[in-house]
């Protein structure tokens, strides 16, 4: 088969989680130790990936062994010595309609942050033109931040849920788009007006969206998208994992994320459980929910999350302005719990992965000396490996389309991202003494969108052959 585009030189990506789950009867060597000695991050240099025009790889290995495949690509791209191909970003979590505030709004608490700065912003929304305006904004900016495939909070309204869809797909992302359900205790105009009409909604958005994407390689995916406990009635939770079975959905929601919501779904629910306990009664936890937040999560919440292939959604940055909590990554890692990262837009005031997993890196410094503090056991520290992990192929896992992307191997999707840590106007100095990687982690701990030459989806991909062969047409004729 031939190839459309050979992408030659370093490889760097996450081929397995990092904790390995070993047989109780299995010697004694920790999970730790296991980590540091089974390569689960790999760094591959002349490498080479081929890709066909529709997008899907189709090579992958050494470029001494890939001469043929290589030498009929329509295209070449031979990276330079600083620069490396990596699995695109995948945003578990992000408010689209709250980005137009991003940057502000980190001085209240949750439950009146709701009220006094997101009910509004998304209330604007139901204009679809105010909305375009919004989306095209979000999905280019993340776009050039890396991001390949986010998972979305729209708003309650269809119309413009829909707009935020078919501009990920103009623009070439890959996205996971909930259009918000909510029958109670929201604010005046922006709640639905009974459980009925809102679980009607919620259907014929997913009906609708699936309709629209047809033949499109899954790049939009609705998403069953209860906003949480406080917001929404026992009724409409139920509807809502009824259609997440009838029309095998993805659900996301926010579960156990700071101490007044905590209380408020205690009061709401008195004697009924925690969150985990009621989105598990109305069957929202499964394989494909994305369940963020969860620091105030117990262990036997963990433990059914696990139970039921439900993944968390961290957020680190959020957490540190409105959750009063610490998520224990590297605890949940090794218990085998699914997890990936979000940036939480407008709750995290970057839309960048990389921050996303900076903050994760910090956040899990802090988890530590707090446990010290109180005299705590347990390893809390991740690094930035773990963080990538959770950036690309940990995402790919909760979102359960790790059969389609999160890494770069044969029969996947090309979701991939070319870095470069000498890029022009860039935050990082690399030194003769520095190994590849080095260069890698300073990409982590340094980067930033400059450092992201270039994005490929399916979609891309084709815009970027098409723009080649364009510009080789207009030079053959000169």
């Amino acid at each position: 088969m031939a190839a459309a585009l050979a992408v030659c030189g370093t490889l760097v990506q996450c081929e397995r989680p990092p904790y390995v789950q070993r047989d109780k009867d299995a010697d004694a060597q920790s999970k730790d130790d296991a980590d540091a000695q089974e390569s689960w991050l790999v760094i591959r240099q002349a490498w080479c990936v081929c890709v066909d025009a529709q997008g899907i790889i189709i090579h992958v290995g050494p470029l001494a062994e890939a001469g043929e495949i290589v030498n009929g690509a329509q295209k070449v791209i031979r990276l330079e010595k600083h620069q490396m191909l990596c699995p695109g970003f995948i945003d578990t979590h992000i408010h689209a309609p709250q980005y137009s505030y991003t940057g502000t709004a980190t001085d209240k608490p949750l439950m009146s942050w709701l009220q006094d700065y997101t009910f509004p912003a998304e209330k604007a929304l139901q204009d679809v033109e105010k909305a375009a305006e919004v989306y095209e904004r979000i999905v280019a900016r993340t776009l050039r931040c890396g991001t390949t495939t986010a998972m979305y909070f729209g708003t309650l309204h269809n119309a413009s849920s829909q707009v935020l869809a078919d501009t990920c797909f103009r623009l070439g992302q890959r996205a996971l788009v909930g259009k918000v359900s909510m029958d109670r205790n929201g604010q005046q105009g922006y709640q639905e007006a009974d459980t009925k009409s809102a679980l009607q909604d919620a259907e014929n958005f997913v009906r609708n969206l699936k309709q629209s994407q047809a033949g499109k390689a899954g790049m939009a995916l609705p998403v069953l998208t209860p906003r949480f406990i406080p917001t929404c009635t026992p009724e409409l939770l139920r509807g809502l994992g009824d259609l997440a079975r009838q029309y095998d959905c993805n659900v996301q929601s926010h579960i156990s994320e700071s101490l007044d919501e905590v209380e408020f779904s205690a009061a709401l629910h008195p004697g009924e459980g925690s969150d985990a306990i009621l989105f598990d009664a109305a069957g929202l936890l499964r394989k494909g929910a994305v369940m963020a937040h969860g620091v105030h999560m117990s262990d036997a919440d963990f433990a059914l999350l696990k139970a039921r292939g439900a993944a968390i959604a961290h957020c680190p940055l959020s957490n540190f302005f409105f959750a009063h909590g610490y998520l224990p990554v590297a605890k949940l890692l090794k218990q085998g719990v699914l997890m990936g990262l979000g940036t939480d837009v407008a709750g995290g005031y970057s839309p960048s992965m990389f921050n996303a997993m900076r903050s994760a890196v910090l956040a899990s410094k802090a988890g530590a000396i707090q446990a010290r503090t109180a005299h705590l056991d347990g390893d809390h520290i991740i690094d930035y490996r773990h963080a990538f992990f959770l950036a690309t192929l940990g995402g790919a896992q909760a979102l359960d389309i790790d059969d389609k992307v999160g890494k770069l191997q044969v029969g996947m999707q090309f979701d991939a991202l070319i870095l470069d840590a000498d890029a022009p106007g860039t935050n990082i100095d690399v030194f003769p003494r520095d190994s590849i990687e080095d260069v890698f982690q300073k990409l982590c701990t340094l980067g930033d969108d400059r450092n992201v030459i270039r994005v490929f989806t399916p979609v891309l991909l084709q815009a970027y052959m098409q723009k080649r062969a364009k510009l080789e047409t207009e030079t053959s004729k000169e």
